[in-house]
């Protein structure tokens, strides 16, 4: 089932579910996308020195260090 059959899907259910059946659905929504949230974040936080360089790279941002994304790839 691709990605558009089950967002249709999904539309389906909800035209169908009462105000109570929508809250719980929304809560429910609500949790999975924390949960995926949190789970890409432990992902970036398993990177060795990753913290570092998040940070260095805010710091680089706000000093204008900046490269242009064309001087790296001028391909795209």
């Amino acid at each position: 089932m691709t990605t558009l059959e089950i967002r249709h899907q999904i539309e389906e259910y909800i035209d169908c579910l009462s105000s109570e059946g929508l809250k719980v659905a929304v809560d429910f929504l609500a949790y999975l996308a924390e949960r995926e949230s949190q789970e890409a974040t432990d992902e970036l936080l398993s990177i060795p020195d990753f913290l570092d360089s998040w940070e260095e790279g805010k710091q680089d941002i706000a000093k204008g260090n900046l490269t242009n994304w064309r001087s790296i790839r001028d391909d795209v």
